[in-house]
Parts: structure tokens; sequence; C-alpha cells
């Protein structure tokens, strides 16, 4: 075998080098990488207004060094750590009520023998994920206002009305029934989908075992799903301060900011509406440690409990 033979053999180069052989399907890369070089990580740069006093119509990069001044600022305000707590409460009402609904959806799907029904609860579970969050804000409002077909209901069975949206202490449930019937659905996809993967020998042999139904659930289906379920609530974890902004800020009004008001709603009024740039930069910096800082640590304690994690 000669030299040269022996180094493109061995990946030492010309045409046997992967990225060389299917350049074609490298190229598909270029526009996902585009979309995140220019909308995700160029706009990073812009972080930089947190330690700077940002002036409209002037640097964008600010006009002054302010240091630490402005994450001072917050941690000593005492409407941020109110907007801090109900974006804990609601992420975690969410995350606790919202992600285990998917899951059991799709157990539940995965023993449905009938076709037909399947698809029909499928298809109904999924349609609310796609609609826009304002039709689903107006249905709530519809439901929920002292006019509307639940207080109508409650009118006709001699109780009395609930102003549900001028009632702080409503607006949690109000927001989470609604994130998991709009969410839970679309959620099931993934899992039916890791369903499928199960080797079905694994049931078989719970059967000659002796395992009903539930048994096979809890020791081979459960176990089977579990890389998708510990993959998905790292990534919740990550998330679930990032409350959703468009339906609260639909939802809400003044006299539920007590529960409802939260850091993205609170961003958007000081930096928007108040002009606090650099306020809001800083806050939006310290959500997102916080956010990083789940994620590697449910990862850690994920790998650690069963093995399974994000990287």
């Amino acid at each position: 075998m000669s030299t040269e033979t022996a180094r493109l053999r061995a990946g030492g180069g010309g045409s046997s080098r992967p990225w060389y052989r299917n350049w074609q399907l490298y190229t598909l890369l270029i526009l996902p990488v585009a979309y995140f070089v220019i909308f995700r990580y160029l706009p990073m740069a812009g972080n930089i207004i947190a330690f700077r006093q940002y002036m409209p119509g002037g640097n964008i990069f600010g006009e002054y060094w302010t240091g630490f001044d402005n994450f001072k600022l917050f941690l000593a305000d005492p409407g941020f750590w109110q907007v801090f707590r109900n974006n804990i409460v609601l992420g975690g009402l969410a995350l606790l009520f919202g992600f285990p609904a998917p899951i059991i959806l799709a157990l539940l799907l995965n023993e449905v023998r009938n076709r037909g029904f399947k698809r029909f609860v499928q298809s109904a579970t999924y349609l609310p994920h796609f609609l826009s969050v304002v039709i689903v804000a107006g249905m709530i409002m519809q439901l929920t206002s002292l006019q509307g077909t639940i207080n109508h209901f409650l009118s006709t069975v001699g109780i009395d009305k609930i102003a549900f949206m001028q009632d702080p202490g409503w607006f949690p449930a109000i927001y989470v029934g609604s994130e998991v019937w709009q969410t839970a659905g679309w959620g099931t996809i993934l899992y039916l989908a890791a369903l499928t993967q199960i080797d079905e020998s694994l049931y078989e042999a719970a059967r000659i075992d002796g395992a009903n139904r539930w048994k096979q659930t809890w020791h081979v289906t459960i176990p089977g799903i579990t890389p998708t379920i510990v993959t998905l609530l790292i990534l919740n974890i990550g998330t679930f301060l990032g409350v959703g902004f468009e339906k609260i800020f639909l939802l809400y009004n003044p006299s539920t900011y007590a529960t409802a008001d939260v850091i993205s709603t609170y961003l958007f009024r000081v930096g928007i509406q108040s002009g606090s740039f650099s306020y809001a930069a800083a806050i939006g910096m310290f959500e997102a440690l916080i956010g990083a800082i789940l994620v590697i640590s449910s990862n850690m304690v994920a790998k650690r409990l069963t093995g399974a994690g994000l990287w």
C-alpha cells in the first residue's frame, strides 16, 4: 500500500474527508447557523448596556460606564422581588401541572386500541396549540367575565358571580389552567414518538412474568421514555422563569398585579414604557444567569440520579 493511499484511508486528506465528501449536506447548515448568529449571538453584544448608561438616540452601546449600579438598583427594589416571586410561583405551578400532563396523556393514548378514537383525541388536544395567544386570551376573558359562561352557570345554580379577572387570587389558576390546556396535547408528540422506540419484546417478557398493564407501564414504558422525560424536564426547568409574556400581558390588569406581574411584563413597563433600558438589560441578564444555573444544576442532578442528561 502506498503512503498516499494509507494517508487517504486514515482520513489525512483528499476526498475521503467527511466534510468534503458531504459538502452538499453541510450547506444546509448555512441558514440555521446564520439565523442563530444574527438573531441570537450578535444581540448578546447589547447586554453591555447593563453596565453602561444608555440614552435613546445616542451610542448604541451606552454613553458611559456605570458598573454594577443597575444591578444594585433592582436588587434593592421591593417591586422587583414581588415580580420575581410571582415568576417563581407561576413558573413553578406551570411546571408542576404542565410538565406531567403530556406524559400522562401520551401514556393513556398508548393504551387506546381504537384508532379512530385515538386520532380524534390527538386532534382535539393538538388543536389549542395552533390557536393564537390573542384568541386564547379572548376566550379566557369571555369565559371568566362577570357576564361570561362560567358566571352564567354559577348564577343558574344559585352561586354568586365571581370577578375572576379582577381578583388576584384567581389569576394563577386561570393562567396555569390555560397553559396546560394549550400545551398538553402538543407535548405528547415527543413522548408518543419515544414510546414507539420501546422494544416490544420487553412487553412480551413482562406478560410472560405475569405483569398486568399497570405493571408493564410502570416497569417497561416509563423507564423506556425516561431519557426523553429527563431531557425535557431539564429544558423546562431552565426556562420556567421565562413565563409567557404575551398571555399575561393580555390578561392582567392593575388589580391583579399582586399575583400576575412577572419579570417580562415588569421589564416591558420599565424598559420600554419608562425608557430605562440599562436597568431592564441588567434585570434580563440576571434572569438569564439564573436560567443557566438551573439548567446546569438540574443536568448534574439528572446525570447523577438517572444517568441521562443534555450533555
